[in-house]
């Protein structure tokens, strides 16, 4: 009972420390915080979302699938520096990784054209005229991310490529 009752009184003289060590800042540090604003969301639209750019599927201009954004390798200012990309393989195994510049990827906000027909149970809708059809996503105008990127090449060509390595490991 002694035991429990020194480890009551401890615990709580930790926290209430903590609560006591608390200040209030005086108001000409805390004025740059409350007058700061916040970045609005209209001047940042056409922007996209890093996050959403990883695992976007990259098609060559032959609407052929050569792979997906695995990467974006970014330098100390923020600047993306290359773009790493798996080609082939399935679910992750057996993909040759490249990197490539920024520069050499066109980000299209536009679904793929295909001259297969299918049908999909994502919510995607197929929509069939003649022998091409194409596949919509069902988006908002400024979703933060667009539908794929376009390079040129093909599979072998780009698995003939040197292969990124993250380090000598790997």
């Amino acid at each position: 009972m002694k035991s429990f009752l020194a480890v009551a009184l401890l615990g709580s003289a930790v926290i209430g420390g903590a609560a006591f060590a608390q200040s209030t800042q005086p108001a000409d540090r805390a004025a740059p915080a409350a007058t700061a604003q916040p970045a609005d969301k209209m001047a940042l639209k056409g922007n996209w979302r890093a996050s959403k750019l990883m695992g976007l599927n990259v098609y060559n201009e032959a609407n052929e699938k050569l792979g997906d954004i695995n990467e974006l390798l970014v330098d100390k200012s923020g600047k993306i520096n290359a773009v790493v990309i798996g080609i082939g393989g399935f679910l992750g195994m057996g993909e040759h990784d490249i990197a490539i510049s920024m520069d050499k990827l066109k980000f299209v906000e536009e679904p793929v054209r295909t001259s297969s027909s299918g049908t999909s149970t994502t919510s995607r809708e197929t929509t069939t005229t003649g022998t091409a059809s194409t596949t919509t996503t069902n988006r908002t105008a400024n979703d933060w991310v667009p539908d794929h990127a376009v390079m040129s090449g093909n599979k072998e060509q780009l698995k003939a490529l040197p292969q990124f390595k993250y380090s000598d490991y790997n």
